[in-house]
């Protein structure tokens, strides 16, 4: 099948998407952009949900991950669920209370003006971080497989990209995403569900015949039951947990979708729903991953890691299917991407330039205002994804989890401070234990061995990060009465 014709495929879609902005951006303001209106349906905001997070990296390092670690990643999967209902009965309680737009303003509310700006600026860096190794890995190989054919450079490939994503975003904003992220789920979801059928019927093996094909191969592995390890199962329960209530729970762009919703109820069943969903769906994820490990054996591809789902439904695929894989890897590339982008701008003014407060702006002025920081943005997400093709990583999932410990954790750590104890730190000095800890954690990863001998922290060093987080702000900090916490939450 010819570049031009795959690459035809990709502007058609995005063609698509440019029809859909066009008609859920009419009348937009900064408050449809930010939050939706408040007036978003749960069940497109829970669809849509499950594309922003599972993008990209989940639809090709998920898969290629298994020859490595098996279906080792469903023990953080089950953390996940754990995470989700925390967040539906716990943290959304909280945001629907205060009616917040940006939900970094509990910590203003609760800690003072600067543990509000230093967990804004940590969401800022940890989303702008992730978001990107997401855009790296998914423009990577559609420069593999269709633009590196043009003779096109892969900084412009990604400008196209962003320029592409900066279209549809403009102007709607999260009123927008959440109907191009159900366009966008539905199309990774076919994707998966198509070429597992694909595999199954080429290898001619029904589902029970296969799973006894992947545990002969030795693929089909889900619990570690070696405590010294870092991929030991209480380990990576606990890790996902953790992970999904920093990145989800406490992350501006997973939860402006959530608090768009009308109704608390709405919002709690969207993410309750979220919960049992990702279990099914990263479950079918590693299911392809042992179809994926037993072709290539079959077939003797030498593919492997973040390589191997391409190359298969690229190179040995029929050409529907190879469509399919396009049509499914940019519908995973944009959620994960224009969520970001929207997210960040959201972040950066309402939180640390104070837009929402400014009385010296009318609705003009900050309209374009907002619209230059979302340009901001944009330039910000060419250069760390030209920083990340220069890393050349062949697992991006290893790497997105691993710095999520260390810029999710302080945030976890003020969240829950904030939410279960009855002290108020000084404002002054929590910025300064938000950076000590994830040093702390840093200087302890690399002497690990020294420290511990034969154990080993993994994942769970988010963990850590937050304990330490929580143990500084509890020392830096004096006890209020109940009635002064219940103004704060009044303010």
């Amino acid at each position: 099948m010819s570049a031009g014709f795959l690459f035809s495929i990709v502007i058609a879609y995005f063609l698509l998407l440019l029809l859909v902005a066009w008609k859920t951006s009419k009348n937009s303001n900064n408050e449809s952009f930010f939050i939706g209106n408040r007036s978003s349906n749960w069940m497109l905001v829970a669809f849509g949900m499950i594309g922003t997070s599972l993008s990209g990296v989940t639809f090709v390092s998920v898969p290629g991950a298994v020859g490595a670690s098996q279906f080792g990643y469903m023990q953080i999967v089950i953390g996940y669920m754990i995470g989700y209902l925390s967040i539906a009965f716990i943290l959304l309680p909280l945001y629907y209370r205060l009616k917040l737009t940006s939900i970094y303003g509990y910590l203003k509310t609760r800690m003072g003006m600067l543990s509000y700006k230093t967990g804004a600026w940590f969401f800022i860096i940890s989303r702008l971080v992730g978001a990107t190794a997401r855009l790296y890995l998914v423009v990577n190989i559609l420069q593999a497989t269709i633009l590196d054919s043009f003779g096109i450079p892969f900084w412009v490939s990604t400008l196209i990209v962003l320029f592409m994503i900066i279209l549809y975003t403009f102007e709607g904003g999260v009123k927008t995403i959440v109907w191009t992220d159900t366009l966008q789920t539905t199309g990774m979801l076919a994707g998966l569900i198509i070429c597992t059928i694909y595999l199954l019927q080429h290898m001619n093996l029904n589902i029970t015949e296969s799973l006894d094909a992947m545990r002969s191969a030795s693929l089909s592995k889900i619990f570690n039951t070696d405590v010294d390890s870092k991929s030991y199962f209480i380990k990576q329960i606990l890790a996902g947990a953790f992970i999904t209530l920093s990145m989800t729970g406490i992350d501006q762009e997973m939860m402006q979708k959530s608090i768009s919703v009308n109704k608390l109820k709405d919002s709690q069943k969207n993410m309750v729903s979220l919960a049992f969903i990702m279990v099914v769906v990263i479950g079918l994820f590693l299911y392809l991953g042992g179809l994926l490990h037993l072709f290539a054996a079959q077939e003797n591809i030498t593919a492997s890691g973040d390589a191997l789902f391409p190359t298969v439904a690229v190179q040995h695929m029929p050409p529907a299917i190879s469509i399919i894989f396009i049509v499914a890897l940019i519908s995973a590339l944009f959620p994960s991407a224009d969520g970001a982008m929207t997210a960040l701008t959201s972040s950066f003014c309402i939180d640390i330039a104070g837009l929402n407060r400014r009385s010296d702006m009318d609705d003009k002025a900050k309209k374009r205002f907002r619209q230059t920081v979302h340009l901001i943005v944009a330039a910000a997400f060419l250069l760390l994804v030209l920083i990340f093709k220069w890393i050349d990583s062949k697992s991006m999932i290893d790497i997105i989890l691993r710095l999520a410990g260390y810029t999710y954790g302080p945030l976890l750590g003020l969240f829950a401070f904030g939410i279960f104890v009855k002290r108020r730190p000084n404002d002054k000095l929590v910025p300064f234990v938000c950076f000590i800890a994830p040093i702390l954690c840093f200087l302890i990863d690399e002497n690990q061995e020294a420290i511990f001998g034969n154990f080993k922290i993994g994942l769970e060093l988010i963990i850590l990060n937050a304990f330490f987080t929580f143990i500084g702000l509890f020392i830096i900090s004096k006890k209020v009465s109940a009635a002064e916490l219940e103004q704060d939450s009044v303010h």
